[in-house]
């Protein structure tokens, strides 16, 4: 008997092979879909109840035609591509280029009577999990897949409706509208608008330094009366706290001095002692935020080399909003912690964590290693997937650690004459529990605590004045945006690095020092349809339709009718805008003259980034390369400027500008920095 296993990648296929060592079973690989909607048309038939037009990927057809002749030799064919819903798509668009599936729009189902095609899930790569489901096989599961036509339909009725629109407005025929894509651009806009309009206040903080104390003191209160003021602002999502005090620099300055002259006492000592509890296994949104907040990888980084670990055997299945943990990775975990740390840092039950996603349905686990063992790099494991793998594995062992206990010493210090208060916080490890692997840096921290009676003098040897600004609320980064979009219900883990990739693709957004900042033509995308499709575009519709799309996947919805709740007034909005023939200008203005007819120069998108133009085009068609340099930092190589660049795909990174002469070039500025002249 032959057996023929369809995977999605080379490297999935090899672990297949190694694991299984059967001359009798050849495993195959697609290289991701085969089958989409065709490029250059719609695709969508409206008057047949939104059914799409497949046709086979030019640059599959030659995969396509070896999967017919292995199939002729094949006694049974499992379909074992991953378990979400991309992955059922790719299993049923295979199984319908084979020849097993019959469709009759919106439903289809396998052809009678043929048992030479199944379908295996699992959600680990291992020797077991693969013989487990290869006994246990199953059907293709068509609610998924409907699940995921829906998404693609909506994708490209937004995409091939609406980016035409964008087109005739803008006049720059590169542009695309996505449904999910505009309202993540809409969030950075609305935050970059919030900064601007954020009024900067300046006020000042005393600090005091007292000679038994390890740390500063801060100014709470004068006699009494508080100093601190705190204020918060409604946001476009959410809302911002700051802190600031009522001192102004001039009157903290008095402060100062009079403070100096004082004498102080301990006034109060509290110890509070409270207990830390492990943090839960991480899913796909929490791995990309950890990920990014420690590692510095973006969600797309993260994905890639997450999909790389998991196809090589070593994680769990990446894409995921579960908490659960299986009990033999549990009882697993149990026996490591224990040979590892004691029994002391042991619980007595294993940690049960719930997830706060009401559509947590992707995979049956947290991302977790297959096996507790630490790995190195070798040919295709590189230093990134070593750090993002230990990333996992100290997060989904230390989630069934003991809790953390720690002892909190608040002190406050006032003084006799003026009752010039001040406070701080002094915090001691008394058990480290599972911060003893999670984050054994904090136990090198762990500062020693005075021998302090409360009312005893305490000597102030300085006071500093601290001048400060109120802070506007912060530009979201990779890590902020995705829990954002997560609270907010827009999009859902797998999707939140594509969208992320395509609006700096695309020139909406560009990236500085972390932080997203949208560019003229992002402002002017994201102002034009928010405002012209209000409904569409907004923030709680977009998470209703987010819900209807995993309604459709738990057969709790129809598809039909949640495309139709879609295009019905989608498509009456549009038409009315197609009536609007007014164009909008995207450009930068600039102090620069042109060179030719001494009119200003303006800065202008192309698809391939910013160039300065003249702004009498098309009288006057001067144009240049726009050039942005880095200040007060130079090449390392040879002193030249360092400038801003980009990849085809649109990545930023800093080169010389002397190339090609100087090939200096870096992904960080902080490592040119690090190295500058």
């Amino acid at each position: 008997m032959k057996n023929l296993i369809i995977v999605e990648s080379p490297t999935k296929a090899r672990t297949f092979n190694k694991l299984l060592h059967d001359k009798d079973t050849e495993v195959f690989a697609t290289m991701g879909h085969i089958r989409d909607l065709p490029k250059k048309k719609l695709g969508i038939d409206y008057k047949e109840n939104f059914k799409p037009t497949y046709v086979i990927l030019d640059n599959k057809k030659k995969i396509v035609s070896e999967l017919k002749k292995l199939k002729k030799n094949s006694d049974t064919i499992y379909l074992a591509t991953d378990p979400d819903r991309e992955g059922e798509s790719i299993a049923y668009h295979v199984a319908w280029v084979l020849g097993f599936v019959e469709e009759n729009w919106p439903e289809f189902e396998l052809r009678k009577g043929d048992k030479k095609i199944k379908r295996i899930v699992f959600h680990e790569i291992t020797k077991e999990a693969l013989e487990n489901a290869i006994k246990n096989p199953t059907e293709i599961r068509s609610l998924l897949v409907k699940a995921q036509q829906a998404r693609r339909i909506l994708d490209r009725v937004v995409g091939y409706e609406l980016s035409p629109l964008l087109w005739k407005k803008m006049g720059k025929y590169w542009l695309s509208a996505g449904r999910v894509q505009t309202v993540a651009l809409r969030l950075i806009v609305e935050r970059e608008k919030e900064i601007r309009s954020f009024k900067k206040e300046p006020y000042a903080q005393i600090y005091g330094v007292f000679k038994k104390l390890p740390q500063k003191a801060k100014l709470k209160s004068i006699g009494g009366k508080s100093v601190e003021k705190k204020e918060t602002k409604k946001l476009f999502v959410g809302s911002y706290t700051y802190t600031s005090t009522t001192l102004s620099p001039l009157k903290a300055k008095e402060i100062a001095k009079k403070a100096k002259l004082d004498e102080y006492f301990l006034k109060n000592i509290v110890v509070t002692q409270f207990t830390r509890t492990p943090f839960p296994p991480l899913t796909t949104s929490l791995m990309q935020q950890e990920a990014y907040s420690k590692l510095g990888f973006s969600s797309r980084a993260t994905m890639r080399l997450a999909q790389n670990l998991y196809e090589a055997g070593l994680i769990t299945y990446h894409r995921t909003d579960s908490f659960n943990l299986s009990n033999k990775f549990i009882q697993a975990a149990r026996s490591y912690i224990k040979k590892r740390f004691t029994e002391k840092y042991l619980p007595k039950e294993k940690f049960v964590y719930k997830t706060k996603s009401k559509n947590a349905q992707e995979a049956h686990e947290a991302i977790r290693p297959t096996q507790l063992k630490e790995i190195q790099p070798s040919k295709n494991i590189t230093r990134r997937h070593v750090a993002l793998y230990n990333l996992i594995f100290r997060r989904a062992v230390a989630s069934q650690m003991k809790p953390a206990q720690l002892k909190n010493i608040k002190l406050e210090i006032e003084s006799k004459k003026f009752q010039y208060l001040f406070a701080t916080s002094l915090q001691k490890i008394v058990f480290s529990g599972f911060l003893k692997l999670l984050s054994p840096q904090l136990l090198n921290k762990d500062i020693s605590i005075p021998e302090l009676k409360q009312g005893e003098n305490i000597e102030l040897k300085d006071i500093e004045v601290e001048e400060k600004e109120t802070k506007p609320p912060p530009r979201y980064n990779d890590a902020s945006l995705i829990k954002t979009l997560e609270a907010e219900g827009i999009g859902r883990p797998s999707t939140y690095a594509p969208i992320i990739t395509l609006i700096q693709q695309k020139r909406y957004v560009e990236k500085e020092e972390r932080y997203f900042i949208p560019t003229i033509l992002g402002e002017k995308i994201s102002d034009y349809l928010s405002e012209s499709f209000p409904d569409i575009f907004n923030i709680n519709f977009t998470a209703k339709m987010e819900d209807g799309l995993d309604n459709i996947a738990q057969g709790k919805e129809n598809m039909q009718n949640l495309l139709t709740s879609f295009y019905r007034p989608f498509k009456n909005e549009l038409e009315e805008k197609k009536r609007d023939t007014t164009k909008i200008k995207v450009f930068e203005e600039t102090d620069e003259k042109c060179p030719k007819c001494g009119a200003p120069l303006v800065i202008k998108f192309s698809r391939f980034g910013k160039f300065y133009a003249c702004s009498n085009f098309p009288s006057c068609k001067f144009t240049k390369p726009f050039i942005k340099y880095v200040k007060d930092v130079r090449c390392p190589e040879c002193g030249g400027r360092i400038v801003i660049r980009y990849t085809k795909k649109g990545k930023k990174f800093y080169g010389c500008e002397n190339y090609s002469k100087c090939k200096f070039s870096t992904w960080k500025l902080s490592e040119i920095k690090k190295i500058k002249k």
